[in-house]
C-alpha cells in the first residue's frame, strides 16, 4: 500500500470511522435476528450517493474509499457462506468501484479489481461487463489508467478469445496514451502477429517506424528487427514458384 495510502489512513477522523462502523455492526446485527434460512447469496446493494459520501468523510474521501472497497471485497464472504462471483451482481458491483473511484479518482485498486479480479468468474458475459467499466474509466483518464486497459486486452485476447475487442483496446491505448510504454501502445501489433494478420502488422509496424514518432534507438531497433523477421518468416512460408 502506498504512503500516500498509509497516511490516510492515519489521519481519518475517529468519528468517521466510528459512523461507518456503527453502520456495519446494525446491518450485520439486523441480518443475524433474521429467520434462519439456507444459506444464499445476499443482495449486494446500491452504493451510497457519492455526494453523501462526501458530505460524511469531512474532508475524508480516500480514507471512505479504501473502506469501501474493503467491504466490497469482502461481500462475498458472508457469515456462513462463500459466494462465487457468478452470482453477484455484476452492474452493482460496477456501481461500487465507480463510486470508489468518483472519491478517490488517482486510486488505482478498484481498476485492478476489475481488470483481473472480477473478470475471473466462468461467465463471459461478467468479464465483458468490468472489461467494458475499465474501458470507459480508461477514457477518464487514460494517462494513469492505461495499464488496466492493457490487462483487459490481454484477457480479452486469450480468456474471451475475442480478437475484435481485444484490438480496440490495444488501438485506444495506443490512440489515447502516447505516453505508455512501448510493448502498451504497440500491443495491437503484436495481438495482430498473434492471431495470424502477418501482412497488416507488417503494415502497422512499418508505418510505426516511419512515422518517426518512436525515438528511443532500442525501441527502434527492436520494432526494425521485428518487421524484417516478419518478413522473413513470410517469404519462408510461401511456396516458391518453378
Amino acid at each position: 500500500m502506498s504512503q500516500r495510502n498509509e497516511r490516510s489512513w492515519r489521519s481519518v477522523p475517529k468519528s468517521v470511522i466510528a459512523a461507518l462502523a456503527i453502520a456495519l455492526i446494525l446491518e450485520t446485527g439486523f441480518q443475524s435476528h433474521q429467520p434462519k434460512t439456507l444459506a444464499r447469496a445476499q443482495a449486494l446493494h446500491q452504493p451510497p450517493a457519492v455526494s453523501a459520501l462526501r458530505l460524511v468523510s469531512l474532508g475524508e474521501n480516500i480514507a471512505v474509499a479504501q473502506l469501501m472497497s474493503l467491504y466490497l471485497q469482502a461481500f462475498d464472504n458472508q457469515p456462513g457462506i462463500s459466494i462465487p462471483f457468478r452470482e453477484l451482481d455484476y452492474g452493482r458491483v460496477s456501481d461500487w468501484l465507480k463510486t470508489i473511484l468518483a472519491l478517490d479518482p488517482i486510486g488505482q485498486y478498484p481498476l485492478f479489481l476489475a481488470s483481473q479480479v472480477y473478470p475471473q468468474v466462468p461467465d463471459p458475459a461478467r468479464t465483458r461487463s468490468m472489461f467494458d467499466f475499465v474501458y470507459q474509466e480508461f477514457l477518464a483518464d487514460p494517462a494513469r489508467r492505461w495499464r488496466w486497459l492493457a490487462h483487459s486486452a490481454l484477457a480479452a485476447r486469450h480468456r474471451l478469445k475475442d480478437n475484435k475487442l481485444a484490438l480496440h483496446y490495444a488501438n485506444e491505448i495506443a490512440r489515447l496514451a502516447p505516453h505508455a510504454p512501448g510493448w502498451a501502445r504497440q500491443m495491437q501489433i503484436f495481438i495482430l502477429e498473434d492471431i495470424g494478420e502477418i501482412e497488416s502488422a507488417k503494415i502497422m509496424l512499418g508505418a510505426l517506424i516511419a512515422s518517426g514518432e518512436v525515438r528511443d534507438e532500442r525501441e527502434l531497433h527492436f520494432l526494425t528487427e521485428r518487421l524484417a523477421e516478419l518478413e522473413s518468416a513470410e517469404k519462408s512460408s510461401t511456396p516458391s514458384k518453378n
